[in-house]
C-alpha cells in the first residue's frame, strides 16, 4: 500500500516484542561493561593505594583521568552522533574504552595508568548519550521511561561485577586481573555491529526508507503495509546539533536545571563508587566486606532504576527525581552513624536508588525534554556537565579523608548536593512544564 507512514505512530502503537527486547538487551550489555569500566576503580582503589603508595589525595586525583575523558568524550561523541549516527559512534565508544581498559592492566606508573584511564574514560563518556537516545527512539510512549531505565539498569550491573569480581580477583591476581578482563566484552563487538539498528530518524533523514521499513517491520508487524510507503519522522522543529540549540525555544532554564542535577548526581555517584570501600576499610571492615558495600551500592541503583522508571511512566520523571534525591540524600546522612550490619547495607541500597538510580532517571530527562536533531547533543553536554562533578566527588573524597574528619562528617558533604538537586529539579520541571503548555497553544493554533 502506497502512502505516507508517521514512524513516530507506528512506535508509539506498537506492543512491546522482540525488537524492543533486543535493542534494550544490547544498550544494556553495552551499559554493563560501562558501568564496569567505571566503578572498578573503586574496587582495586585499596589494592592501588597499597601497592603504589598512593595517599587519599593522589588516589583522589588519579580517579579524576578518567573522568575528564568521559567529560570530553560525552561532549564530542554526543553531538557527533546528531550528526554521523548514533549507532557508529557507539562502536567506535565500544571499542575505544574496552581496549584501553585491557591495555590498562599493563601499566606501570600511575602517569600511565591516568592516560590509559583518560582513553577509556572519551569511550564511555560518549556510549551513553548515544545508547540512551537509541534506545528512547525505538520506545513507545506509554512505557518510553521504564524502556531507558531498564536499558540503563545495566550500568548498575556492571558496578556489581566490578566488585563482585573483585572479591574473588583481587586476593588471586591482583588489581591487573580487573583490567585484563576487559578484553572479554571486546568479542561482542561484531554482535552488536549486526544486530543493532540505527536510530529510525536518523534512517529517514538521511534517505535511507528501505532499511528504515525493514526495522520498523520488525518492531512493529502488525503494520503489514509499509512495503511501498513512504516513511516519515515528526519533529518540532528541525535545528542544527550545536550547543546553542540548547538554549533555544525556552530551553534555556530548563538547560541550566538540568545540568545542576547532572553536576551534583554524578559528583555523589563517583565520591560514593570511588571511596565507599575505602571509607568502610578505613572504618575497620574488611576488604571483602567493603566491596560488599559497592555491591548493595549497585544492586539499589540497578533495582531503583527500574522501579523509577516505571513510576515515572505514571506520575511522571520530575516528581520521581526529587523524591529519590531526598531519599538519596537522607540515606547518605545516615551512613556516617552507627548501624547494624542490616541496616547498613539498607541505607547503602537506598543510597544507590538515590544517586545512581537518579543518574540513570536524569538521563531519561534529557532525552524527554530535546527533540530529535539536538538528542544526543543535549544528553552529550548534561553528561559532559555531570563529568565535571564526578571529578570534583573523587577528589573531594580524598581531600576529606587526608582531613581526618569524623566519619559523619563525610557522609553529610557527600548529601549536600542532593538538595541542590532537588531545587534544580524542581525549576526543571516548571520550565518543562510551560514549554508543554506553549507548544500545545501553538499546535492548537
Amino acid at each position: 500500500m502506497a502512502g505516507t507512514v508517521s514512524v513516530n505512530a507506528v512506535i508509539d502503537e506498537a506492543q512491546f516484542g522482540k525488537t524492543h527486547w533486543l535493542i534494550v538487551m544490547l544498550t544494556g550489555t553495552l551499559l554493563i561493561v560501562d558501568g564496569y569500566d567505571v566503578f572498578v576503580y573503586g574496587a582495586i582503589l585499596p589494592a592501588l593505594m597499597d601497592d603504589w603508595g598512593l595517599t587519599p589525595t593522589q588516589a583522589g586525583t588519579l580517579a579524576s583521568w578518567a573522568l575528564f575523558g568521559m567529560m570530553f568524550g560525552a561532549m564530542i561523541f554526543g553531538p557527533l552522533g546528531d550528526r554521523i549516527g548514533r549507532k557508529k559512534c557507539i562502536l567506535i565508544c565500544f571499542a575505544l574504552f574496552s581496549v584501553a581498559s585491557f591495555v590498562n592492566g599493563f601499566a606501570q606508573t600511575p602517569w600511565q595508568f591516568g592516560v590509559l584511564r583518560f582513553v577509556a574514560g572519551l569511550g564511555c563518556g560518549g556510549l551513553m548519550p548515544n545508547a540512551v537516545a537509541l534506545t528512547r527512539e525505538y520506545a513507545p510512549v506509554r512505557m518510553r521511561s521504564t524502556l531507558v531505565a531498564l536499558m540503563f539498569s545495566g550500568y548498575a550491573v556492571g558496578g556489581i561485577l566490578a566488585a563482585g569480581i573483585g572479591i574473588w580477583m583481587l586476593p588471586a591476581f591482583g588489581w591487573q586481573s580487573m583490567f585484563f578482563a576487559a578484553i572479554v566484552p571486546l568479542l561482542l563487538l561484531p554482535l552488536i555491529a549486526w544486530k543493532l539498528p540505527e536510530s529510525p530518524g536518523m534512517l529517514i533523514r538521511r534517505g535511507q526508507q528501505d532499511k528504515a521499513r525493514k526495522v520498523i517491520s520488525a518492531l512493529a508487524p502488525q503494520h503489514g503495509d509499509l512495503e511501498n510507503a513512504t516513511l516519515t519522522y515528526e519533529e518540532p522543529k528541525a535545528e542544527n546539533a550545536s550547543v546553542a540549540a540548547l538554549f533555544r525555544d525556552q530551553r534555556t532554564t530548563g538547560t541550566l536545571a538540568l545540568w545542576t542535577s547532572f553536576f551534583c548526581c554524578l559528583l555523589m555517584v563517583y565520591a560514593l563508587g570511588s571511596w565507599l570501600p575505602q571509607l568502610m576499610r578505613s572504618a575497620g571492615y574488611s576488604l571483602g566486606s567493603s566491596l560488599s558495600f559497592l555491591i548493595a551500592l549497585n544492586l539499589g541503583g540497578m533495582i531503583g532504576a527500574i522501579a523509577g522508571g516505571s513510576m515515572a511512566d505514571r506520575f511522571g520523571l520530575p516528581k520521581v527525581v526529587i523524591g529519590y534525591f531526598l531519599l538519596g540524600s537522607l540515606c547518605i546522612i545516615l551512613l556516617g552513624f552507627n548501624s547494624t550490619m542490616p541496616i547498613l547495607y539498607a541505607l547503602i541500597f537506598i543510597a544507590g536508588a538515590g544517586t545512581i538510580g537518579t543518574q540513570i532517571l536524569l538521563y531519561a530527562s534529557v532525552a524527554e525534554f530535546y527533540s530529535l536533531s539536538v538528542r544526543s547533543t543535549g544528553l552529550g553536554w548534561a553528561s559532559g556537565i555531570g563529568r565535571i562533578g564526578a571529578i570534583v566527588g573523587p577528589m573531594l573524597g580524598g581531600v576529606l579523608l587526608a582531613a581526618q574528619l569524623p566519619m559523619t562528617w563525610n557522609f553529610v558533604v557527600f548529601a549536600i548536593p542532593g538538595a541542590i538537586s532537588v531545587l534544580a529539579t524542581m525549576i526543571f520541571s516548571l520550565n518543562l512544564r510551560k514549554r508543554r503548555e506553549r507548544n500545545a497553544v501553538l499546535q492548537a493554533v
